[in-house]
């Protein structure tokens, strides 16, 4: 599978790192590739790329890698093969337990872990050979990727600009081929903001696709992140799955997303949300590169149509709710400690003062409002099969910036109101596909969401693989410093 993306020299980048994940898992299958080689080929990458964009962190023993790979080439010459993942170098996202690797969560450094989590050892399990993890903000809080630790992650398409976050590092890691695809989690945006930034695709899932312990659906989830929606697919079929430790996980059978997503797309209804009838602030071409996307949906048969004004203002109250009541209950015992409390970051810190002033009848207003909202979304797909809106408000900006202070003139008033647009499809729990939309005149690209109907992912990944056919970004425009 010789296949070149366009724009990247032969002679400055190594074969392996050039394939799509899928065309790279067939190579090895093939013995087309070895292991040593693919591995050889992306830790070149990772060292010549990295120092630019800091997106991977404590890295892996070189050496260490290398012997993994001859022991994953050993099982090839055996006839064993572990999965599609068999001899793919992985970064953990550093919010995620990978064992053997610190989990850091960009505040505080630690002893590795010593079991990895779920969705890890499911790719593990398929063949994947973990090289390190992938940089967050601290606590993963704030779609922009830097913290006192590791530093900043910056955009692929910019030095200058951020990557976005809180799966910053994962995004530009696989923007820039230093790895065949990640894995992300999302609560306001951490997957579907980043991939926007960084030209790369991501799915946010729906409650329970990907299995997570306990009884509440918590709005934070798991999600894979690739170059190709077939990719992506192949990833959330290796990391969903039900588990008996997961209460809410869905019994649906994760070989679904093995399959070949072609369909025909032609008379589909998409309800375009855009800015909400002008509710939520955005920079100056954000919407019109999201118009562009929605005419290359018309383009291909599809039906799109403005939405109605929803009731969104009381949509991101109750999201204000959750987000203090799940950030909370997760550092509050950080915050007890006078001197963590002084390292933590203010946006921490808001969090968690928010959550210790809540009542039970903010949590009751919290699920009340919740259900509320999923009724509202889930009545607009009587009447549309999907939902499209922008991924970002802003292009990437300063990376020298906390956050947006302003948009267009428009004053912020948290440091998450910036990226509201995320918001609501989080709180009805919906799945959702970041789509590369293409590029401002300044260089720098946004995305698009396209939200689906509950337990949709696979209808989602079909319209989004017609879209991907028709456009393709990814492979179009590659980032400066790859070409």
């Amino acid at each position: 599978m010789g296949t070149e993306l366009s724009g990247i020299p032969s002679a400055s980048v190594p074969e392996p790192v050039r394939l799509d994940a899928v065309e790279l898992s067939w190579s090895i299958r093939q013995r087309e590739l070895s292991c040593v080689q693919v591995a050889e080929a992306f830790l070149t990458q990772i060292d010549r790329f990295n120092p630019l964009v800091n997106a991977l962190v404590s890295r892996a023993d070189e050496q260490d890698v290398l012997a993994q790979a001859r022991a994953r080439d050993d099982e090839l010459d055996r006839g064993e093969h572990a999965g599609w993942m068999h001899g793919f170098p992985i970064a953990v996202k550093d919010l995620s337990d990978a064992a053997g690797f610190p989990t850091t969560q960009g505040f505080q450094r630690s002893g590795d872990a010593t079991e990895d989590a779920l969705f890890v050892r499911r790719m593990k399990e398929a063949g994947a050979i973990v090289v390190g993890k992938t940089n967050v903000p601290e606590f993963g809080l704030g779609s922009h990727t830097f913290n006192s630790l590791f530093g900043t992650t910056t955009n692929p398409y910019d030095q200058t600009r951020t990557a976005g976050g809180s799966s910053g590092g994962a995004a530009a890691a696989l923007a820039m081929r230093m790895l065949p695809v990640a894995d992300g989690s999302d609560f306001m945006g951490s997957l579907r903001n980043p991939a926007a930034f960084c030209n790369v695709l991501s799915l946010r899932p729906g409650f329970g696709r990907i299995p997570a312990p306990g009884f509440l659906s918590d709005p934070s989830v798991p999600g894979p992140m690739a170059r190709t929606v077939r990719d992506l697919a192949m990833l959330l079929s290796t990391m969903a799955g039900p588990d008996e430790r997961s209460p809410l996980s869905m019994p649906q059978d994760p070989e679904l997303f093995t399959g070949a997503p072609q369909r025909d797309v032609s008379g589909l209804r998409i309800g375009w949300i855009g800015d909400f009838d002008g509710y939520l602030a955005t920079e100056p071409g954000v919407l019109d590169l999201c118009r562009d996307a929605a005419g290359l949906f018309e383009s291909l048969g599809c039906v799109v149509e403005p939405v109605p004004r929803l009731p969104v203002e009381r949509a991101w109250e109750t999201f204000l709710l959750w987000r203090r009541w799940m950030v909370g209950e997760k550092l509050h015992e950080v915050y007890r400690s006078p001197t963590a409390r002084d390292r933590m970051k203010p946006e921490a810190r808001f969090e968690v003062e928010g959550y210790l002033e809540l009542t039970v009848h903010d949590i009751a207003a919290a699920r009340a409002g919740r259900d509320e909202w999923r009724g509202r979304v889930s009545d607009l797909f009587d009447r549309y099969d999907f939902l499209l809106a922008p991924s970002a408000q802003v292009f990437p900006f300063d990376a020298e910036l906390r956050w947006p202070a302003e948009i267009d003139g428009r004053p912020m008033d948290t440091y998450h109101r910036w990226m509201e647009t995320t918001a609501p499809w989080t709180l009805s729990g919906h799945p959702v596909l970041n789509l590369p939309a293409g590029f401002h005149d300044s260089g720098l690209p946004t995305g698009v969401q396209l939200i689906g109907p509950g337990h949709g992912e696979w209808s989602l990944l079909q319209l989004g693989h017609a879209y991907e056919q028709a456009s393709d970004w990814v492979h179009t425009v590659l980032p400066p410093p790859l070409t």
